[in-house]
This record gives C-alpha cells, structure tokens and sequence, in this order.
C-alpha cells in the first residue's frame, strides 16, 4: 500500500499531552489525602500514574510509527485473543474482584483490565470487516446482524464481571463505525428500541441499578445510600465557582467523595480550579475530538478511517459518560475520565489508541 507519510496532527499531540499533564497534577492533588490515610505515602497515587503515563506515552510513540494498516492483519487475532481474556476473568480464584466487579486480572495492586482490551480489540475488528465488506451493511442479515452479535457478545461478557460503564463505551463506539459505515438508519432506529428493552432489562435484574436510578432522579431519597456519591459530587462542584478554591485546596477529598481520584476526578478538577478549569480541559477534549475526526475525514482509506472514528468515538463516549455522572445529568456507573484519572491499563491502552489514531493522521490527505 503506496501512501506519503507526513508529520502527525501537532493539534492531537498536544491536547494529548496537556490533558495527560493535567490528570498527573489532578491525580496527584485529589489522592494525596486517600493515599496517605491508606498507604502512609501521599505520592502513592502519583508514582503509579507516573509509571503507567511513560509506558503508555512509549506505547503511543509507537504505535505513531508503525503503520496503521498492519493492525489489519492481526484484527481477527486480537479479538479472539480479548474475547479468551474476558472468559478467564471470570473464572473465580482468577479473576480479581475490586468495586463489586470480577474485571482484574494481575497480582496485588497491578493488574489490568481485559474490558479495556477488548474496546481497542473491537473498534480494529470492526474497521477491518466493515472496510472489506461495506457494501453489505445495508442488508440487515447479512451486513449488520453479524457485526452487533460480536458487539452483544463482548457487552454480554462484560457485564457478567460486571461493568456497565466499559459496556456502555464498547456500544457507543461500535454503533458509530457502523452508523459511519453506512448502516441504515431505520436499522438502527429498530435497535435502539431493542437496545432500550434490554436497559430496562439489566436495571430489572440487579436492584442496585435500580437504585443508581432513583438516585439519579432525587439523589436526596437516600441521601447516605444510592444517593451519597451524586450527592458530595455537586458539594464539590458548587463551591468551586469561576475560580476555585485553589489547587490542592479541595475538602471533599477529605473521605467525602468517595473515588476522587478516578471516577469523580473532573469533581475535583471543578472544586479546585473552577469553571475555568472544568472548561479548559473540556476545550481540549474537543480540540483532541475534532481534530481526531477531522483526521477520519481525510484518512486515504476506508479502514484508516473508520479506525479513527472508532478511537475517537471511544475518548468522546467516554468523556460524555464520566462528565454527565459528575454533574448529575447521568446515573452513576464506574467509568474514568480518559487521560485524566488514575488508571492503569485504561491510561495505557487510551495511549496506545491515540497513537494509532496519530499513525492515521500522517497519511491524511
């Protein structure tokens, strides 16, 4: 494949690297409290963000530089490779349990998350078969239905850990390779019915969604319980005003919030540096957001370019979840804000993504 490579997009690159800059100084100044009342080590936090931060800025310098067709050959390989990771997760004695959910695999502290595998795994086995077989997409059986039985059977794992939020993301950013794709939108009218259904559903089967729900709707019903964590969310976010109370300066990292240094971060960020503050890294999330599409627009092929729509639909979906659980627009579900919280192999593998969406944008036309 003859393509002239350039110099990646400068504008992804940067908003990358600002909001990863950002999430370390967040991360530490929303965990140092936690961490030490835990671990006798205010830095406990930081250093950890810090390792996963390098090895993921050297996983995205590489992935920058290999080109991006070659992870089409592997496409087929690496789902399977995901999909038998989300089955040994499960197993019990295998399987780590941390916040009510079996999604760890690893040792003590370090472990990784094969859900954040298996989004990546997903969005390049789907840009491969829908770039190979576009023009089937329309037909309903042959086109669509084998692309969402992939999609409902990694959801369907997923949420047996569970981890609605992870689900939710893999949905969002498979449903936009399709609808890019060229999927009717009847068809997809048709599923988002079913989709509806089959929330209903979920909330049905586990009462503790049903009183995430409540919650969301009058988070003061139950004010110590479901409705807690919204709650101390916009105590934190309330005083922060136009300014904020300063870094380091936050009182609801005090053992109010619950999660302050992964889930309610932005609350956090909102509290400390204020509207400007939120604002600012909202600004480059859309810089990072349009600049990510703009390169799916331009990419010289099919596969290149439902690839960054993929990766970008994942940063976006997750962006909107994280922020609408913070404000209050959303029922609370355990998911990070990319770049920012503090993770592991959801920094990493949000890197690596970003890296190949990098790779993309050197061929743009």
């Amino acid at each position: 494949m003859s393509k002239i490579r350039s110099f990646p997009d400068p504008w992804i690159l940067i908003s990358t690297l600002l909001i990863l800059s950002i999430g370390v100084v967040m991360v530490y100044s929303a965990s140092a409290v936690l961490a030490f009342h835990d671990y006798g080590d205010h830095f406990y936090y930081l250093k950890r963000q810090l390792i996963f931060a390098v090895l993921g800025i050297a996983a995205m310098f590489f992935t920058m530089n290999v080109d991006y067709w070659v992870w089409k050959k592997y496409a087929k390989v690496g789902l399977i490779v995901c999909f038998a990771l989300l089955v040994i997760v499960l197993i019990p004695g295998v399987g780590v349990v941390r916040g009510g959910a079996r999604s760890w695999l690893g040792i003590g502290s370090f472990g990784i998350q094969p859900s954040e595998f298996m989004k990546l795994g997903m969005i390049v086995f789907l840009a491969k078969l829908l770039s190979e077989e576009q023009s089937k997409i329309t037909h309903f059986t042959r086109g669509l239905l084998p692309s969402l039985g992939l999609i409902g059977l990694a959801f369907g794992m997923i949420m047996l850990q569970p981890d609605l939020g992870t689900g939710a993301v893999l949905v969002g950013a498979s449903l936009l390779i399709i609808y890019t794709a060229g999927a009717r939108i009847s068809h997809l009218a048709y599923l988002g019915l079913v989709g509806l259904v089959g929330f209903v559903g979920l909330i049905a089967a586990a009462p503790y969604r049903l009183k995430r729900i409540t919650a969301f709707l009058d988070p003061w019903q139950d004010p110590l319980g479901a409705g807690y964590q919204s709650i101390q969310s916009l105590y934190a976010i309330g005083p922060g005003g136009l300014a904020g109370l300063g870094l380091g300066m936050s009182r609801q990292k005090y053992s109010y919030l619950p999660e302050p240094q992964t889930d309610f971060i932005f609350s956090i960020i909102a509290e400390e540096l204020g509207f400007i503050g939120g604002a600012t890294v909202l600004l480059l999330f859309a810089l990072l957001v349009w600049r990510g599409m703009r390169t799916a627009i331009t990419a010289p092929d099919t596969f290149g370019s439902l690839l960054a729509v993929g990766i970008v639909g994942m940063i976006a979906v997750q962006v909107v979840i994280n922020i609408g659980v913070v404000i209050g627009m959303f029922p609370v579900t355990g998911i990070t804000l990319p770049l920012i919280s503090a993770g592991g192999s959801s920094l990493t593998l949000m890197l690596t993504a970003i890296g190949v969406l990098l790779n993309i944008s050197r061929y743009a036309r």
